[in-house]
C-alpha cells in the first residue's frame, strides 16, 4: 500500500492516515510532522521552514524534499507508506515518481479527502492544540484532557491564516488532482462528514 493523500488543509488527512496506519501497519509520512520536528530542534532547516509555517505559506520544495527521500528510505516506509502533505505541487509529484522508481516502487493510489473551502475554515480555527503533549482539541477544550496543560491555538489556525493556506493549496496543490487523475489512479471521498463514515469510505476506494 503506497498512497498520497490529497486534500486541502484540515480536511482530515492525517486522521484518515492514522487509522490506516493502526489497522494495516504501514508507515505514515507527514510532512508536517517531519517540519515541526525540525522546527523544535531548532535546526537550520527547521528555522527556515518556521518562517513560512508561521505565515501560512508552504516551505519550498528544497527544503522538504531532502527530508521526505531520507523518510522513504527507511525500513518501515519499505513495507508500505502513506504519504501526507506531499507532494504540494506537480513539480514535487514529478520528483517523487522518480525517487520512488529509483527505490524500485510506485504510488498505488492518490486518495483526495474532499471537503468545502468554509468547513475547512470553521473547523481549523476552532481548533486547539496543548503546549506540553501536542494534543489536538477544539475551543471548549480549557485544559488539555490527556495531561492538564495549557491548550492554545496555532498561529497556522488562525482565521487569516487558515484562508491564506487553503489560496496557496488552491493555487498550487489542487493542479495535483489533474496530475493523478492523468495517472488514473485518483480516488475521492467525500470527507465533510463524521470521521468513522469518511473512514468506510477510504477503505472502500482503496480496496482495502
Amino acid at each position: 500500500m503506497n498512497i498520497v493523500l490529497l486534500g486541502a488543509p484540515g480536511a482530515g488527512k492525517g486522521t484518515q492516515a492514522q487509522r490506516l496506519v493502526e489497522e494495516f501497519g504501514v508507515a505514515h509520512i507527514s510532512t508536517g510532522d517531519l517540519l515541526r520536528a525540525a522546527v523544535k530542534a531548532n535546526s537550520k532547516l527547521g528555522r527556515k521552514a518556521k518562517s513560512y509555517m508561521d505565515a501560512g505559506q508552504l516551505v519550498p520544495d528544497e527544503l522538504v524534499v531532502d527530508l521526505v527521500k531520507e523518510r522513504l528510505d527507511s525500513d518501515d516506509a519499505r513495507r508500505g507508506f502513506i504519504l501526507d502533505g506531499f507532494p504540494r505541487n506537480t513539480a514535487q509529484a514529478v520528483t517523487l515518481d522518480s525517487e520512488l522508481a529509483s527505490l524500485g516502487c510506485s504510488l498505488d493510489a492518490a486518495l483526495l479527502v474532499d471537503v468545502p473551502a468554509a468547513a475547512i475554515v470553521e473547523r481549523l480555527s476552532s481548533r486547539r492544540t496543548c503546549r506540553a503533549c501536542g494534543y489536538t482539541g477544539t475551543a471548549s477544550d480549557e485544559r488539555c484532557p490527556r495531561c492538564g496543560g495549557e491548550m492554545y491555538q496555532r498561529d497556522d489556525d488562525r482565521p487569516e491564516t487558515v484562508q491564506s493556506r487553503l489560496d496557496v493549496y488552491e493555487s498550487q496543490t489542487a493542479p495535483l488532482v489533474d496530475y493523478y487523475r492523468g495517472h488514473g489512479i485518483l480516488k475521492t471521498v467525500d470527507g465533510n462528514r463524521p470521521v468513522d463514515e469518511v473512514y468506510v469510505d477510504v477503505k472502500g476506494a482503496l480496496d482495502l
